[in-house]
């Protein structure tokens, strides 16, 4: 099922690279693993996005106990990810494949610079054949600049590096209309070719015992990658051969549309976080409709906490998100043209500034 594909990113959830009593690798499940990725890693580009970093960690922080600060659980991830990297370096050394540690923050990914700086990174290990094995940098992560999961984590660096197929390795086999732990008549998805408000209401934030992500992070990753050209595998990880066991029956597949935008547009339709939103006209929703620059004249409010070159949000009508784009002015410069003519600016502000406040090539459609 995944032998078409060129570059794959396989993202491994907690619940199964470690086993939930001893809080310890799942040594046989990664032996396992590794002799799979072997048959793939000479013909296809392979990543990997591993959790599992905080809870083997865990034991040394707070024995049998729960971690609630986040102090705790950076100092859990910071003993746990020496542990996972060296059982990925141990394991793949047997097939005689490198791996390349990338810790990665939300920062990482939103802020255009950094993003490119990451992308060249990982890249330049793929030409070199280093499997790169990426995870949030958990020890600096605050819960404000943190993806919290590693299913969007993967999406993005799927769409980073213009991957084809994103699996998500999981205790899952696959999407379904209801829980399947709860609903007995619970039927699976096998083909998804959109992700509708339908779709994302039978996701459920159900977790595992691990791990920080339920169906709903996992539509999430799926919907970032098809927005990117990528298709995306939900499966079950608990098989004997669990990628190249991999098919129709044992999983679903969100299947992508080709037709991707610029890498800078995806970049911009798949930003997670926003600084700020502006809400706008009808007149400047006509506008964006056809492809045109938001002028200050169409927009009605402002907010957040946005600079110059920050990326935010467009609202139409009153909290439907319609658009995202790069704004041109800070939100203090922003408020005091809103409303107003183009040609005003200039007056208003003291200095000649741009005619619009999000340009058509920094502005993308969200629906």
């Amino acid at each position: 099922m995944i032998n078409n594909y060129k570059k794959i990113v396989i993202k491994i959830g907690s619940s199964s690279i470690i086993n939930n009593k001893t809080k310890k690798i799942n040594s046989k499940w990664m032996t396992r693993l590794c002799k799979d990725i072997e048959k793939y890693h000479k013909d296809k580009n392979i990543i990997i996005v591993c959790s599992g970093a905080i809870a083997l960690g865990s034991n040394l922080i707070k024995k049998n106990k729960s971690l609630t600060k986040l102090e705790d659980k950076q100092a859990a991830a910071s003993v746990g990810q020496i542990e996972l990297a060296h059982q990925w370096r141990q394991n793949l050394k047997e097939h005689k494949i490198n791996i390349a540690q990338v810790l990665l923050t939300l920062e990482d990914s939103e802020v255009r610079r950094r993003y490119l700086n990451a992308r060249k990174t990982i890249n330049t290990l793929l030409t070199n054949k280093i499997i790169p094995v990426v995870n949030e940098n958990d020890t600096v992560a605050t819960e404000e600049i943190r993806y919290g999961d590693n299913d969007r984590l993967a999406a993005r660096v799927a769409q980073m590096i213009d991957a084809d197929l994103l699996i998500l390795l999981s205790d899952v086999d696959g999407f379904y209309d209801k829980n399947p732990t709860k609903n007995k008549d619970a039927k699976k998805i096998s083909e998804i070719f959109k992700i509708t408000r339908s779709i994302e209401q039978m996701a459920n934030s159900q977790t595992s015992s691990l791990g920080s992500g339920g169906m709903t992070t996992k539509i999430s990753a799926a919907k970032i990658c098809m927005n990117n050209g990528c298709d995306t595998i939900i499966t079950n990880s608990a098989k004997k051969q669990p990628l190249n066991s991999i098919n129709r029956t044992n999983s679903s597949i969100f299947i992508a549309s080709k037709n991707s935008s610029s890498s800078r547009k995806q970049w911009l339709l798949n930003h997670l976080h926003p600084s700020g939103f502006i809400k706008i006209d009808e007149g400047a929703h006509k506008a964006i409709k056809n492809n045109k620059s938001l002028l200050p004249a169409g927009v009605i409010e402002v907010g957040g906490k946005f600079s110059r070159g920050d990326v935010i949000s467009v609202y139409y009508p009153k909290k439907e998100k319609v658009a995202i784009g790069i704004s041109a002015y800070d939100i203090y410069e922003a408020r005091k043209i809103i409303g107003k003519k183009s040609k005003e600016i200039s007056k208003i502000l003291g200095y000649e500034g741009r005619d619009e406040i999000i340009h058509k090539d920094d502005l993308v459609r969200t629906i």
